[in-house]
């Protein structure tokens, strides 16, 4: 090897390593903020939900302070063996299976609306259909809460008009009407992620299909619908995580329908916990309940990857 290959070959090294930590250097924001707001209170959780807190000291008057005491599955145990836990995942369980298809069965529509000739200034629909998602959920949930009030809303006065009785926040209706909620907030975030999945797909497709006669439904059902499976797959997985999780609209909800208590969700279930309004109460079985659904959660996430993956 000539004096010049080596120079060369030193050079492109310097220029390699030069480049990685350009590349770390701007990925450094993004790991400190993901260390500080998503590993490190996940490792925190997993610690505590093995530990509970103990009053330690004090006299017949109580006094003493609280102290943390390793008891190991006892948390997971407790809150597995709870059967209002499992009555909670089952509501979002059963809740998820019916929201999100319909969700994203909207979602896809609009943004196959927004792709098409149809539309003139998608610009304007679009941020229309967004604007849901731009509003806080704690804010949105109050709202459709004074749509649904049977004492309060021009829409049930005026559905009453009709001689349609109705109430929203009945117990057969109210998971229907979270679902709504739900469905109007993230419809919009949702469409966005098939409309960008859309709009990276090759134009020369379409116009190749057009050469060979297909017609519009043939090219959306043929080659939009199939090429934004990644798409679809993506905020399918997002939703399922999101739909577990479900807080805002069943808490907004329970503070009228005092049937629903504090664990009509497994979320509402772990709040609560944590904040002493059931017992076991505290930090330890608060993060037992979060793992649990955190862990199932993944399962769904998974068997529905799993799933495509062979339908694919």
């Amino acid at each position: 090897m000539s004096a010049q290959t080596g120079q060369k070959l030193r050079k492109g090294g310097k220029r390699d390593r030069s480049d990685a930590l350009t590349g770390w250097a701007f990925m450094s924001p993004f790991m400190l903020l993901f260390l500080l707001v998503f590993a490190i209170p996940i490792v925190v959780a997993i610690k505590t939900s093995f530990y509970q807190l103990d009053s330690s000291g004090g006299g017949l008057y109580g006094g003493g302070e609280q102290v943390a005491t390793f008891v190991g599955l006892a948390n997971y145990i407790q809150a597995a063996s709870n059967s209002h836990f499992w009555l909670g995942m089952g509501r979002v369980v059963v809740y998820t299976l019916v929201q999100v298809p319909i969700m994203i069965g909207f979602a896809l529509a609009l943004a196959l609306l927004l792709d098409s000739f149809l539309v003139r200034r998608p610009g304007i629909f679009r941020l229309t259909y967004f604007l849901p998602f731009a509003i806080p959920g704690i804010i949105a949930a109050m709202i459709w809460l004074y749509l649904y009030s049977p004492t309060l809303s021009p829409l049930v006065r005026g559905l009453s008009a009709l001689g349609i009785n109705i109430n929203f926040l009945s117990p057969n209706l109210v998971l229907a009407s979270m679902a709504n909620m739900t469905t109007w907030t993230y419809t919009g975030y949702n469409m966005l992620i098939f409309l960008a999945a859309l709009q990276a797909i090759p134009h020369d497709l379409y116009e190749a299909a057009r050469i060979d006669g297909a017609s519009g439904w043939q090219i959306t059902t043929r080659i939009k619908i199939p090429l934004v499976r990644g798409a679809a797959l993506l905020a399918v997985l997002l939703s399922i995580i999101g739909t577990i999780q479900l807080f805002n609209e069943p808490a907004v909800v329970s503070s009228q329908n005092v049937w629903m208590g504090k664990d009509y969700t497994p979320m509402m279930m772990a709040y609560n916990t944590m904040m002493g309004s059931l017992t076991p109460s505290g930090d330890g079985p608060a993060s037992a309940i979060s793992v649990l659904m955190a862990i199932i959660a993944g399962a769904m996430a998974g068997i529905y990857a799993f799933a495509q993956r062979k339908v694919d």
